[in-house]
């Protein structure tokens, strides 16, 4: 579906109306990219609404031909669609969909385009630099040396030895994040293994890795990146089995859904001093203030900081003003969200 709109023509442009939160919109739409949304839509004032059940955001809704979405986006049901009986169209700029879209829009046949592909970019490079300092068992150095207070000494013989030289990398999940993981690593002397039911070896093999199943992955991985979707049947994938599995002083990363690994489990290991996790993503989220995970020994906990942050979200931005583009261009967006895919998409 396209709109057939000229861009170019003031009074032609699309209504468009931006959801999401304010530091969201702040963080995307630079004075520059503020600039070029306008050129292609006309939005209202306020063009920003975080809310779609008061009267007066249901009447901005059933203007709208274009929703123009991100992180803060409230959840959008069959009953909201039912009101914007206009919309052709939501542009994401940020991952996925499917917390904030209801399946009606698909079955209406709203375009629906996301920054997910964007999105992978930094989180994939967030994932890179943490295998590379696990692999140099840089928070193992940094604690003794904090400690001990000597460069050398024999508080050095009890780190584990490096794997940055022929180590097993093993990834879960051959996502938009987890080809790129593969593809950067393709840089180090690393092999790489991946483990996805979606995907066929030759796959696998063009982004540099080798597929195989999942617990043969677990047990020979002195790494493991978690790049999975958040499905019923991935819940605890690394459950407390799965990551007995795992070698001495191997590494767990987590930058996907906390939901995929079974904390207690892990915390489990952990404690024994046989694993380290890096966790970027907990289940729930945030954790409470309380949460033991706090002080489990070799756990790493990061704030959901993979993703786009600051200037990194104008990749974002840059993704959906591209497919918002051509869709005012009466041309298939680059980016569309099918419908036949939320079923193993994250």
């Amino acid at each position: 579906m396209s709109l057939h709109l000229d861009a170019d023509d003031a009074a032609s442009r699309p209504h468009a109306l931006l959801l999401m939160s304010e530091r969201t919109m702040a963080d995307l739409f630079d004075a520059e990219r503020r600039s070029r949304l306008e050129r292609l839509v006309r939005l209202p004032s306020p063009a920003r609404l975080d809310d779609v059940d008061s009267a007066a955001s249901r009447a901005q809704l059933a203007n709208a031909e274009i929703l123009v979405t991100g992180w803060g986006t409230p959840r959008l049901t069959a009953e909201h669609l039912a009101v914007a009986q206009r919309l052709r169209a939501v542009v994401h700029a940020g991952g996925s969909v499917k917390g904030h879209l209801a399946s009606a829009f698909w079955e209406r046949g709203v375009v629906v385009t996301s920054a997910a592909a964007a999105n992978a970019v930094p989180v994939a490079e967030f994932t890179l630099a943490n295998i590379l300092l696990e692999a140099k068992r840089t928070a193992q150095y940094v604690e003794g040396y904090r400690r001990h207070r000597e460069v050398g000494g024999a508080w050095r013989d009890h780190v584990p030895p490096t794997i940055g030289f022929g180590g097993v990398v093993g990834i879960i999940g051959l996502s938009r994040t987890g080809r790129r993981v593969a593809e950067l690593l393709q840089a180090f002397d690393l092999e790489v293994l991946v483990a996805d039911p979606h995907v066929d070896a030759k796959e696998a093999l063009a982004v540099g890795a080798r597929l195989t199943a999942l617990d043969d992955l677990l047990a020979v991985s002195d790494i493991v990146t978690v790049h999975a979707p958040e499905l019923p049947e991935t819940h605890h994938l690394l459950d407390a089995r799965r990551i007995g599995l795992l070698p001495e002083n191997a590494v767990v990363i987590n930058t996907a859904r906390g939901s995929l690994i079974d904390a207690d489990a892990l915390a489990a290991r952990c404690r024994t001093g046989s694993l380290r996790a890096v966790l970027d993503v907990t289940d729930p989220e945030p954790l409470p203030r309380d949460s033991p995970l706090f002080d489990v020994p070799g756990i790493v906990l990061t704030p959901h900081i993979a993703g786009a942050m600051h200037p990194e979200t104008h990749r974002l931005a840059d993704s959906a003003l591209d497919d918002l583009a051509h869709l005012v261009a009466g041309r298939r967006p680059v980016h569309v969200v099918d419908a036949a895919t939320l079923g193993i998409s994250a």
